[in-house]
Order: structure tokens, then sequence, then C-alpha cells
């Protein structure tokens, strides 16, 4: 007999999610974000980087309770993504549209490149985190004439993660995950992603995961030819997943709104 879980998941998942094998998981939040709005995640031997986009500043923390190791003020703006190559630390500048490249005791910026990618992106109902609060309701007020429709913002990369010398970029507005040299930050390799909202990106062996806001799961791709081989799907009543890393067979997401969680790979 199905659990409760389980049946939830069914009924949130995606449509495509029927024809791939699919795994359920209990999550579990392990501490609060030390910044507002933790956006990017990366697993390293010192610790855990989580980039914020509410403040912009870097933290290396620990694993254990999110003790703080290094605050790092950072120039991305509104950032998404987090990785590191050994040396230094790699940010996506979400609302900037770039890709930045900064020291990693410091914060200080040590290259910067444009977005591959970049541009608005069409969610007319883009998914919400259940922890989220929701506004006070604002009173109707009679308009003169009719609002203007919404304009929608140019964005850039929300996930980063580093492999044998490249960096690979998950950008929502083209739906595509990037390969780039890091030098010059060429394009080499790219494939569509399953859903829109591509996010967090973390290593499995050979196996890429990227999590995805909006189909609230986290799709398990072969990165030689972009194929989905299963997905972990989330229930409406877990955190929302925004950045993602591994870590020794556990996946380490933040929500948004200020925690970070993990799961048993």
């Amino acid at each position: 007999m199905s659990s409760r879980r389980e049946v939830l998941a069914a009924l949130a998942a995606p449509a495509f999610a029927a024809k791939l094998p699919t795994r359920t998981r209990k999550v579990e939040t392990v501490f609060k974000s030390p910044g507002p709005k933790p956006n990017g995640l990366q697993a390293t031997a010192e610790g855990l980087w989580i980039l914020d986009q509410g403040d912009n500043h870097a933290y290396l923390v620990s694993y254990t309770d999110g003790k703080v190791l290094r605050n790092l003020n950072t120039d991305s703006k509104a950032g998404s993504g987090i990785t590191f190559d050994g040396e230094a630390i790699w940010l996506a500048s979400t609302y900037s549209r770039e890709i930045i490249r900064a020291d990693a005791k410091t914060g200080k910026t040590l290259a910067k490149f444009d977005c591959p990618g970049a541009g608005p992106v069409n969610w007319p109902n883009p998914r919400k985190s259940p922890l989220a609060k929701e506004p006070p309701a604002t009173p109707r007020v009679a308009l003169a004439k009719p609002a203007a429709p919404a304009q929608r913002v140019a964005t850039g990369a929300h996930g980063l993660e580093w492999r044998d010398g490249k960096l690979w970029i998950a950008v929502p507005p083209a739906a595509t995950v990037y390969r780039a040299n890091p030098t010059d930050l060429k394009i080499e390799y790219q494939f569509k992603t399953a859903g829109d909202r591509p996010h967090g990106l973390g290593w499995d062996g050979k196996w890429l995961w990227c999590a995805d806001s909006n189909a609230n799961c986290f799709h398990k791709y072969d990165p030689a030819n972009g194929q989905v081989q299963e997905l972990i799907q989330l229930t409406d009543n877990d955190p929302l997943p925004h950045g993602m890393t591994i870590w020794k067979g556990w996946m380490w997401y933040c929500d948004d709104v200020g925690v970070v969680c993990k799961l048993k790979l």
C-alpha cells in the first residue's frame, strides 16, 4: 500500500515524471541560514558555502549547526548559485546577468563574465515556498485607468558546479545547462532541462543532479547527453528547492525563505 507521502508526491509530480523512475525522500531541516535569502549552495571539505540573494554575502558554514566560519561581502546582485574551483569561489550574479570569480578568503572579485542564456523568464504561476509568509492583504483602490502590465525582468544563472576544470551553469531563462571553459566562459556543450526553472546543481559520481523550483523536484541527468535518468519528487509541504549540492551521500538544498535542508540520496 502506498504511503501518504508517495501519494502526495505522485499528485505533485510533473507530467513527464510518469515516464521516469521516481523516488521520494524524507526531508530534514538542518538549520536556519545566516542570511535572509539563501539561494546557492556548494559543499566543500572546509564546510558548506551559501550564497545569499538578500544580502549578497557568501557564507562558509558548519554542516552540523550552520555556524558561520567565514562571511564574505561579494559583488553579486541577488546571486543564485555558488561553486568552488579549489582556489576561488564562482558566483551566479543573477540580476546583473554575470558570472563572477571571487577570492575565497576575501570575497574580492577576480573576474567577471557575461552569463550565457540570460533573459526574461515566463512563469505564469511560479511555485512559492510553503514556508513563505503571505503578505497582508491590501485594500482595493479604484484606478483611474488600467494598470500597465508588469515588465519581465531579465535574469541570469541560478546554479553553478565545478568539475574537472570546467564550469557547469544552470540558466532558467534558457532552460539549459551549459558547460563552459572558465578561462573565457566560452560554451563547449549544453543541454535543455526537463523543467523550466532549473536551479542548484550537484554531482553524484558521474551523474549531474539539478533542482527545479517550479516542478518541486530534483532531476538526475546523464551529462553526456542531457537525458533524465530519474527524479526525486518533493511533496507540497516540503521546503521549496533553490540552491542544491551533494556531500557524502546526502543532497543538501536551501529554501530562499531562510532554511537549509538535506535528504539521503
